[in-house]
């Protein structure tokens, strides 16, 4: 790695550290997005700001011009209870940089600023902006959600998650349905009642073997799993209704609402999505996005994982610094070597990115 890189990677470490020491819950990120709002302007950024969403565009915008976003999220779920460290403390042992956060995805937000830092001074044939959004862990009415409305078009985007610094092309989106099976009540010694059960599981093998017709060429069939089911109030009482809950995970092939419709119409039970907006996300691999991966030495993959690229209506990749499986776990660390070559590959990935651009 060049002099260069060292020193960003080094900038990247100071300030995950920074981070780490002030807690940035899901809708507490006041202070890490005053921090990150103090480096941008300290590199020359004038960054603006919609409640704890810190977003900011390199030199030269021009409307004409297709915009590439890169995105991350600075807030953490809370401490599991198994922690044997202070989730505050950017403790380093033996190569790990330990802390809240620091895998998912506070490694990727230092990393992404740092990058775009470095970026936005130099002549592009393309917009480039950042955005660093609140409330990715539940979905929040106050990040990504809000913000891109506010923004200008966005064309595509690279999204700042825990990948080992591969190259998610997509990832499924998912609908919770809330099912109601309807029967009559009656004494269970006499017989004559309908059952509510027994409707509800003739309702729950039919989704045990359902197909649907299209299957999307990456993401494959959508996958339905009941999950939870509740009834009955005691031993005697014949029960007219059965509740049970449907986790689907749905691809491009249908929107979510069209999954909703289908399944609706498949069944006898009533059926309730809680929500249509976590949606399938999937890119070829001849987008740009996906090229510029392989260009510069990522493998294309299916994450299993969902993220804000559910909620961004245009072409995703997701790529960031870090292992999956660590996330929201006890003693939550990252890597120093894994930041030192997320910060390398993220600028030949741009490099990449930038060279075949419109080619």
């Amino acid at each position: 790695m060049n002099e260069e890189l060292n020193l960003r990677s080094e900038r990247v470490v100071a300030l995950l550290k920074e981070m780490i020491c002030r807690p940035s819950h899901t809708g507490e990120e006041e202070a890490v997005a005053d921090l990150i709002e103090a480096r941008l302007r300290k590199g020359g950024i004038e960054p603006k700001r919609l409640y704890n969403n810190v977003y900011a565009y390199a030199d030269g915008y021009n409307p004409e011009r297709e915009t590439l976003m890169l995105n991350s999220h600075i807030d953490t779920v809370r401490p599991a209870a198994s922690y044997t460290r202070d989730p505050y403390s950017p403790d380093e042992a033996d190569g790990r940089i330990y802390g809240l956060g620091s895998n998912d995805a506070g490694a990727s937000v230092a990393a992404l600023v740092e990058t775009f830092i470095a970026w936005a001074h130099k002549p592009l044939p393309y917009n480039l902006m950042l955005a660093i959004s609140a409330e990715e862990e539940r979905g929040g009415e106050k990040g990504i959600r809000a913000l891109l409305p506010t923004l200008e078009r966005i064309d595509m985007a690279i999204v700042g998650e825990p990948t080992d610094m591969q190259a998610a092309i997509g990832e499924r989106g998912l609908v919770v349905l809330d099912c109601t099976a309807h029967g009559t009540s009656g004494h269970a010694a006499h017989g004559d009642a309908v059952n509510a059960i027994y409707v509800a599981l003739q309702d729950i093998e039919q989704l045990q073997d359902f197909k649907f017709e299209r299957v999307s060429p990456l993401l494959g069939d959508i996958r339905i799993s009941t999950t939870m089911i509740s009834a009955g109030t005691q031993h005697n009482i014949i029960p007219d209704t059965c509740t049970f809950v449907v986790d689907v995970r749905t691809t491009d092939a249908y929107t979510n609402e069209e999954v909703v419709a289908i399944i609706s119409e498949a069944l006898s039970s009533d059926v309730k999505p809680r929500s249509t907006r976590i949606r399938a996300s999937a890119i070829s691999e001849e987008h740009p996005l996906a090229m510029a991966a392989t260009r510069a030495g990522r493998s294309l993959f299916v994450s299993h994982t969902s993220s804000d690229m559910s909620r961004m209506p245009f072409p995703t990749l997701k790529m960031g610094i870090g292992d999956t499986h660590r996330s929201h776990s006890a003693d939550e660390y990252v890597l120093r070597s894994e930041i030192a070559e997320g910060v390398a590959i993220y600028e030949d990935y741009l490099t990449q990115f930038t060279k075949y651009y419109g080619n």
